[in-house]
């Protein structure tokens, strides 16, 4: 992540909602009508995997929504954002709206919520509406299954909350948290990045990790590579040209665009 406090953002703006005794006592009330106990049960845990994981424990990918209107030269403030490199592309993915395969790998995808302070508590406050409205569904759930929906639910909203001020990224986030759910299939590796040596988690886009990986295959997700503004663009085109061949892309060549907008690399 650009800056680590991202995730401390979020976690201010749920610690001011608790901290109001009016509101916590709302939505505890909710979530004891359908489950007494359930909703303490849920911040504890939430509040615990805050202390011991939640900071340090977060590995994220982070990718963009693509409109159509970008196919060609890519978003420009992205790419004055991000990389300090002469060679930078944008891999354009299709990502498949529903699939098992993030159970499998541990990854919960969610997108960002741009929300000053007073609008992210009000999300959780028509939450707490909609317990109401839903606690004949919600108890039937059973008590341990309801704890772990809110404490999940509390866990996305701090980690997918962000300043209103970087709403035009327009950011989804794979997050992925091994001391709360590790799996087999995400192998860590020790990376130096930007100078900084740290534990990354690799996604396996790759059939051949695992047939249930087959909805994030690499070749499959594929739509388009651009390169980035850089006075490389021609060597950068066939490195690509070949790097996509080897991942199997059968048309690669056809499906790189370098970005024609003029900016100093």
């Amino acid at each position: 992540m650009v800056d680590y406090r991202e995730v401390q953002h979020g976690f201010g703006i749920f610690k001011n909602f608790f901290d109001d005794a009016t509101k916590r006592k709302k939505f505890i009330d909710a979530l004891d009508m359908c489950s007494a106990g359930a909703a303490v049960e849920a911040i504890d845990l939430f509040n615990k995997a805050w202390s011991n994981t939640v900071p340090m424990e977060t590995y994220i990918a982070s990718l963009s929504e693509h409109p159509e209107r970008e196919n060609v030269h890519g978003r420009l403030s992205m790419w004055r954002a991000f990389g300090t490199s002469p060679a930078r592309v944008a891999i354009v993915l299709n990502i498949p709206s529903d699939s098992l395969a993030s159970l499998a790998l541990g990854i919960q995808f969610s997108p960002v919520a741009y929300l000053p302070e007073k609008a992210a508590h009000k999300v959780v406050d028509d939450i707490s509406a909609n317990i109401h409205t839903e606690c004949a569904f919600l108890r039937g759930l059973g008590h341990p299954v309801l704890v772990q929906m809110v404490f999940r639910m509390l866990l996305s909203g701090v980690v997918c909350l962000k300043h209103e001020g970087f709403g035009e990224e327009c950011e989804w986030r794979a997050i992925y948290q091994p001391k709360i759910l590790a799996s087999t299939l995400m192998k860590s590796t020790t990376k130096v990045i930007a100078g900084v040596p740290q534990v990354v988690y690799e996604i396996p886009m790759d059939v051949t990790a695992s047939p249930e990986l087959a909805d994030l295959d690499f070749a499959k997700m594929f739509d388009h590579l651009i390169i980035g503004p850089s006075p490389y663009v021609w060597p950068m085109y066939q490195a690509f040209v070949d790097a996509l061949t080897d991942a199997g892309i059968a048309d690669a060549a056809k499906r790189l665009v370098p970005s024609g907008i003029p900016i100093r690399a």
